[in-house]
């Protein structure tokens, strides 16, 4: 019994506390300088969204720019078996670094490469005008998997949202509709049911979970229990836990009342099928994620209906786009904070 309670006491205290895990992020957002290194321009583009908390992206720099490029160490095979979610991860990184660095005086142009597995070039000079909003909610944003207030956004504030996020070749279907938001429920639903009843699916969502601070702290990357509301536990005991609770019937019930208590619904839909327009669509959506940051919005991803291919033309027919392919869907409302997510130490994205 001695020994037991021993190992307990010993897993407990090297799992790190919040206030560690906290001061952590808090470093990897601080203010940009007013004249940052372009290493300091990267750190705020790897702030960006992104599946699972992978980070899957490398930067190339050169005197033209900067270079996004795909590491693909870091697939998630299973639920993203063509890599849409990581060339849109790729778009949301690219929107950060051009909003980054125009906010710092160095404005640039963004293109798509399709040589080799695909890439981002942000070239310096020229570009968009600054935008103080969306740079000061680069930091801010987060996804925010939490019950939100059920709180009505005005509509002055939604035509807001839909400018920020216009982006040539990706249209934006906003649901504020309750009904609406109920089909899409169910389809969330459905998708749910699908993912969680394959094995292969669990097991490469596991390897991206985080359960205690150290462990987040340490691999700078994943899905940390408590960026979702769930209470941090040794890494040792993190498993076992969620293979007793993370159940269908529970997690559809999370998924009801979450988007029940969501003030509406972003679908982001590309007009091509294609590398180029995954990331278009990322760049979208990172776009209304800071807008909605900078409005005092939260928003969380519920990308089941697109993840799982079966349900993508019920979506499409939903949101009144046929024939296309849905990319990204986000719930947004307003609601209280969660801690950070982690990123990376920026140095290990950088390449030569």
């Amino acid at each position: 019994m001695a020994a037991g309670a021993a190992a307990t006491y010993f897993g407990l205290r090297n799992m790190g506390s919040m206030a560690e895990y906290n001061a952590s992020v808090a470093a990897t957002r601080s203010a940009l300088k007013q004249a940052p290194e372009t290493s300091d321009l990267i750190r705020y583009a790897t702030l960006a969204a992104n599946s699972h908390n992978t980070q899957p992206w490398q930067f190339k720099i050169s005197d033209v720019g900067i270079e996004i490029l795909p590491d693909m160490a870091r697939q998630i095979a299973i639920v993203d078996p063509d890599n849409h979610h990581l060339f849109a991860s790729l778009g949301c990184a690219a929107e950060n670094l051009a909003i980054a660095s125009g906010g710092r005086g160095k404005p640039g142009e963004l293109s798509f490469s399709s040589a080799n597995d695909g890439a981002v070039m942000f070239a310096f000079g020229g570009g968009a005008p600054v935008e103080p909003a969306l740079f000061d909610a680069i930091p801010k944003r987060q996804s925010t998997r939490g019950d939100y207030e059920g709180k009505a956004v005005s509509s002055r504030d939604l035509q807001t949202l839909y400018a920020a996020a216009a982006v040539p070749g990706v249209d934006l279907v906003l649901i504020t509709d309750r009904p609406q938001i109920g089909r899409l429920r169910d389809l969330v639903v459905a998708g749910n049911n699908a993912q969680i009843a394959d094995a292969a699916f669990v097991q490469e969502l596991k390897t991206w979970l985080r359960f205690s601070p150290r462990q987040a702290i340490v691999t700078g990357d994943g899905l940390f229990s408590a960026t979702s509301g769930s209470p941090a536990l040794p890494a040792w005991l993190g498993p076992v836990m969620f293979d007793l609770v993370f159940k269908a019937k529970a997690e559809n019930e999370k998924y009801a009342r979450q988007l029940a208590s969501s003030a509406g619904v972003a679908v982001f839909v590309a007009q091509k099928e294609d590398r180029e327009h995954w990331v278009l669509a990322g760049r979208a959506c990172q776009r209304f994620a800071l807008q909605a940051t900078a409005l005092g919005l939260k928003h969380a991803f519920i990308n089941q209906p697109v993840e799982v291919a079966g349900l993508r033309p019920e979506l499409a027919t939903l949101v009144g786009l046929p024939e296309r392919r849905p990319d990204l869907v986000m719930r947004f409302g307003y609601g209280a904070a969660l801690p950070f997510s982690a990123r990376r130490p920026t140095e290990s994205v950088i390449i030569s």
